[in-house]
């Protein structure tokens, strides 16, 4: 039998819960989300366990290419490093991915990347802020991929509107992936394939709504339960009688390589 818990309580629960890494497992039984067809992080494992030279970019907590690297043993990289900006992030990175010899480079999101020209045979990143095509372009060798999943345009604004109001169309269609496939190619790169999905996404409690909006920062800028009190409790009251907010996430792939000489 379901136990009622109030609104303070389950507001106190989304507030201490830590936001570090991209690890989403508390938000088992509080919230879901349908996950895309191409299944990325076993993808991107496949593609690992061919490669010589591999980037991560903007690794969040190491948690992705951890398993990904799991899935390539015994056939690792011979080098492998990855970027992160967040100063929590970087720590837990790299005390997860030291042990795989991974190399974690503390780097701002949107400064050039830190490493020679063609390091890396395979350029990999899950959810980056935005592709920076001229430096992924750099630091491949001739001949090299970039395979990645981003976040499409008005993802889950369902949400973001709730609290925000409508958004000008102009931010609804950032990140679209047609946008993206031409920053790629006038970079020089040549884009294999790129698919995208919408998928549902459910809300089942006020601490699930607070502990997603503190983890992925840019959804709610600035977002605060003082701030926002009186639209979480009407949020939360809705939930009460209605079941599950309703939100969609969007999704896309990239597999983009770089012309060989």
């Amino acid at each position: 039998m379901a136990v009622h818990r109030s609104f303070e309580d389950l507001l106190a629960e989304g507030v201490a819960v830590p936001t570090e890494g991209w690890d989403f497992s508390w938000f088992e039984g509080r919230a879901s989300e349908e996950r895309p067809s191409w299944g990325y992080a076993v993808s991107a494992g496949e593609r690992l366990a061919g490669a010589g030279a591999v980037l991560d970019i903007q690794t969040g907590g190491g948690e992705v290419l951890d398993f990904a690297l799991g899935r390539a043993e015994p056939a690792r990289p011979v080098l492998a490093a990855a970027t992160e900006g967040w100063p929590p992030n970087v720590a837990k990175a790299t005390a997860l991915l030291r042990p795989r010899g991974v190399v974690v480079v503390a780097a701002p999101d949107d400064a050039p990347l830190p490493f020679a020209d063609e390091t890396f045979d395979l350029v990999l990143s899950r959810h980056p802020v935005r592709p920076y095509w001229d430096e992924i372009a750099r630091v491949l060798r001739p001949g090299g991929t970039y395979f990645a999943q981003h976040v499409g345009p008005a993802s889950v604004f369902e949400l973001v509107e709730y609290f925000l109001g409508p958004q000008p169309e102009e931010v609804r269609a950032g990140r679209d992936p047609e946008r993206e496939r031409a920053g790629a190619e006038a970079a020089g790169l040549e884009v294999a394939g790129l698919r995208a999905e919408r998928l549902r996404m459910e809300f089942h409690d006020i601490a699930a709504v607070v502990h997603f909006l503190r983890k992925v920062v840019w959804m709610v800028p600035g977002f605060t339960v003082e701030g926002y009190e009186r639209q979480l409790r009407a949020l939360h009251e809705r939930i009460e009688k209605q079941g599950p907010f309703v939100a969609y996430s969007s999704r896309h792939l990239f597999d983009v390589r770089k012309p060989p000489r």
